[in-house]
């Protein structure tokens, strides 16, 4: 049997969110171990970064935002961001003194006795009087499903999957999706595929300029009302546009991103649009996003009629005792450092017994 531990606060995932919320803990008086505890079930520190494909380079990287209290200065835009941010993310956590446990997979958070949320993981079980989750996407990608799918002769693979260009050598490649990953997918495969077309449900919209902290709070305040409504969010990522810098400017004019609506279908041999036409491929390349994984919240039944968990602020409004961060409106880089201050400042006053304040 697995021994239980009481705690204040168990914060699930030790990316971006997951690190901004614990400084905060920290640094408001919480004491790691004996306060609150820090689950992450990566092999170590880096959070989604660590799994990046060797090829993106921290120089593509779009909108790292540094973790609060330490900056990232230095860092060799050449070298691959899964290295940069990854020994960021382990500098971090040794000066914070956060003293995550990993690998630890939080399997189910319940409710207990006396008020309290029992963290059902791999390892232990902790017993809690709140709950910061704070563990993003990358282990939930999302797959759309084309008529004739399985009949496809060739490979497929989704962005999470993604080792880098070389493997696609003299292959025909589409990529599916209208995000910064499936043009950075396209830069990088145009000198090694035979050929490759760019596929989106929408026409790409690309941004100037630089996407500092004033262009993520726009950013996050366009996401935040599906939220409140309790829908499933949109990314941050997908309401900023798409970086306009000099290499996108270069593939634009070689033809590299020119966009083709989305196929109707999906043959054996490749896809077939709507009005007849065919397009022979090798891979399908879905660059098509991630969802919220949340499956550990289940047995709580937070989620609304409209498929999303409804939040205010960072806090479920099912149960003020859980709070998201890294979700809808904080799920950019900028957006999880602040919803980290504002779970904890909200933490504070449900340990205290003090009434709720309207985000």
């Amino acid at each position: 049997m697995n021994s239980t531990h009481e705690v204040d606060v168990v914060v699930v995932g030790a990316g971006q969110a997951g690190l901004a919320a614990a400084h905060h803990l920290r640094r408001t008086g919480f004491e790691p171990d004996r306060d609150f505890v820090v689950l992450d079930h990566s092999p170590g520190p880096g959070g989604a970064w660590q799994f990046r494909w060797p090829s993106l380079t921290y120089g593509k990287v779009h909108g790292m935002h540094a973790l609060p209290g330490m900056e990232l200065t230095g860092a060799d835009p050449a070298r691959p961001s899964a290295d940069v941010i990854g020994e960021y993310f382990a500098e971090y956590e040794r000066m914070f003194d956060l003293r995550v446990r990993r690998p630890v997979d939080v399997r189910a958070v319940r409710e207990g006795p006396g008020g309290r949320l029992l963290v059902e993981t791999s390892k232990d079980v902790w017993s809690t009087r709140a709950l910061i989750s704070a563990t993003g996407t990358w282990d939930r990608p999302f797959w759309p499903r084309y008529p004739g799918q399985e009949t496809f002769r060739g490979r497929q693979l989704h962005t999470a999957q993604y080792a880098g260009p070389r493997e696609f050598a003299g292959q025909r490649v589409i990529v599916v999706g209208g995000g910064a990953s499936g043009t950075q997918h396209l830069m990088e495969l145009a000198p090694y595929a035979a050929a490759t077309t760019w596929v989106t449900r929408r026409p790409p919209v690309f941004r100037e300029g630089p996407f500092d902290e004033y262009a993520g709070r726009a950013a996050v305040a366009l996401v935040e009302e599906r939220v409140r409504r309790g829908l499933p969010p949109r990314s941050v990522v997908s309401v900023t546009g798409l970086p306009l810098n000099d290499a996108v400017r270069q593939a634009l004019r070689d033809g590299v991103l020119d966009r083709r609506p989305m196929f109707a279908r999906i043959t054996p041999d490749g896809v077939e649009w709507r009005d007849g036409q065919r397009l022979a491929a090798d891979v399908i390349l879905w660059a098509t996003g991630f969802r919220a994984a949340l499956d550990h919240l289940a047995p709580l039944r937070l989620r609304e009629a409209g498929g999303g968990i409804r939040v205010e602020g960072t806090r479920t409004v099912a149960d003020p005792r859980v709070h998201l961060v890294g979700y809808g409106p904080s799920a950019s880089t900028v957006g999880a450092n602040r919803a980290g201050r504002a779970a904890v400042r909200d933490i504070r006053r449900l340990l205290a017994g003090e009434p709720a304040v309207a985000a």
